[in-house]
């Protein structure tokens, strides 16, 4: 059975300041299965893609039909102009091979590995050497970072700003704001006109902290509550190690949901 040894890490206030150690539950001291992470990530992902279908007359409503052999034409269905109709290959026919309705869009994962690989993001946000490889910038000695209840009830977006400034942490939301981009392609007129890089995650206690209003318009930062965390909000496109933010509070219950 595998031997683990709890960790431990500094408590930060508002201002920066260290206030004390923590010692931080298990969770934090699991190995990294970037496969498990990455599996997790698309099955959780996969169930907010909008299952589609296309309707099975779909191209085939038309009195359209072939005018036969001898003509120098291709046998394909014509309408009473010539214009060739129904046949997947010719202009204005319907598709050969259209999206089927009993497709199956969600990719289905065991309760077990989901858990494993929740408590495996939780664990890289805790390491070095994964939360660089994502590309994030801080000026923190000692990950996770961990700060006291006090952050939940930030109000202001400027108050938290200046918060970030003083823990080390404005650098990230600098390099997101540098990092937004255009879209290349259609996905302009989609609704979807710029990428944005991925910042910091704050993990707060309970869904009515008042810093979920203060950091949302924050760009690239993320505020969630312990009950709802997921491999989507810590491990972005199946890599784990961002850049993330605890309260005491919010610890306690992370442990409480997920330690057997």
């Amino acid at each position: 059975m595998l031997e683990l040894e709890k960790r431990k890490t500094v408590i930060l206030s508002k201002n920066g300041e260290e206030r004390g150690d923590i010692e931080l539950p298990l969770l934090f001291s699991y190995p990294v299965r970037r496969d498990l992470i990455r599996r997790a990530f698309f099955s959780s992902f996969s169930k907010s893609i909008q299952p589609k279908g296309r309707d099975s007359l779909a191209g085939k409503r038309t009195p359209a039909k072939s005018f036969g052999i001898g003509l120098g034409r291709a046998r394909v269905p014509r309408i009473e102009s010539g214009e060739a109709r129904l046949a997947p290959m010719v202009v204005g026919g319907r598709l050969a091979f259209p999206p089927s309705v009993d497709r199956k869009i969600e990719e289905r994962i065991n309760r077990k590995e989901m858990r494993k690989a929740i408590t495996s993001a939780i664990s890289a946000t805790g390491i070095r050497e994964y939360v660089t490889r994502r590309g994030h910038l801080f000026e923190v000695k000692s990950l996770p970072i961990v700060m006291e209840d006090e952050i939940e009830k930030v109000n202001k977006t400027a108050e938290f700003v200046e918060t970030l400034k003083k823990i080390g942490v404005y650098q990230d939301l600098i390099r997101v704001e540098k990092g937004k981009k255009i879209r290349p392609g259609k996905g302009k007129m989609r609704g979807r006109r710029y990428k944005v890089p991925v910042g910091p995650l704050v993990v707060v206690s309970k869904s009515t902290s008042e810093l979920i209003k203060a950091a949302r318009n924050l760009l690239g930062v993320s505020v969630i509550y312990a009950d709802a965390l997921s491999v989507i909000h810590l491990a972005p496109g199946g890599e784990p190690g961002r850049l993330t933010i605890y309260s005491v509070s919010s610890i306690d219950k992370i442990k409480e949901r997920l330690e057997v």
